[in-house]
């Protein structure tokens, strides 16, 4: 029994020696993985300790989009909103356009002429068949993507559309796209490029 404990615990001349055993390897990986994690969480939730960030948000850019806007400011948010949830999908967040599938707005005549009249009869009738924008003819079919907006956001969307990417045009009001509305009637048709270009602006 004595030679036993002399022989694992001690050397030759009977002096206890330390011996090295390695950390269970399961230890290790559930280490590294509760940091990995944890470092994830920190990462998404902390708005990167910024002092104006508290949750439930994750970031200065989606707190601000919560802040409380007026005036132009808040037409302007409002919509950009509406614009990447009705519009972007077709025409690109960056209103450049997708080929083949719609035309650029950023720069576009139809979006900067001086008045709005053709303009915001596009969204609340649609357009069919051939049209020329920026010199590039487009044979498309858009459904009437406002009519089923109110005023407030039609007015909004285009007031965006006319000031972003480099636009600078007139900002309309709800009360402007509510008598283009009327003037279009309950049962709007699409309209081609030569009747828009027919119309006063």
């Amino acid at each position: 029994m004595s030679d036993e404990k002399k022989s694992c615990c001690s050397n030759e001349t009977g002096e206890p020696t330390v011996t090295r055993s390695s950390a269970p390897m399961w230890i290790i990986v559930v280490t590294l993985t509760l940091l990995f994690t944890g470092g994830l969480f920190i990462d998404s939730h902390s708005g990167w300790f910024g002092k104006n960030i508290y949750a439930p948000y994750k970031s200065p850019e989606q707190l601000e989009s919560f802040q409380p806007r007026s005036g132009a400011a808040s037409a302007m948010a409002r919509g950009k909103a509406v614009y990447e949830g009705v519009c972007g999908i077709c025409h690109g967040s960056d209103g450049a356009g997708k080929p083949g599938q719609a035309p650029a707005l950023a720069a576009s005549e139809w979006v900067t002429a001086k008045g709005f009249n053709r303009l915001a009869h596009i969204p609340l009738a649609g357009v069919s068949g051939p049209i020329q924008v920026n010199g590039k003819g487009w044979n498309l079919n858009m459904a009437a993507m406002g009519a089923a907006l109110p005023d407030e956001d039609v007015a909004a969307v285009l007031t965006y559309i006319r000031t972003s990417w480099g636009n600078k045009a007139e900002a309309v009001t709800a009360d402007e796209v509510k008598k283009v509305r009327a003037e279009i009637g309950k049962s709007p048709q699409p309209y081609s490029g030569a009747q828009l270009q027919a119309m006063p602006e």
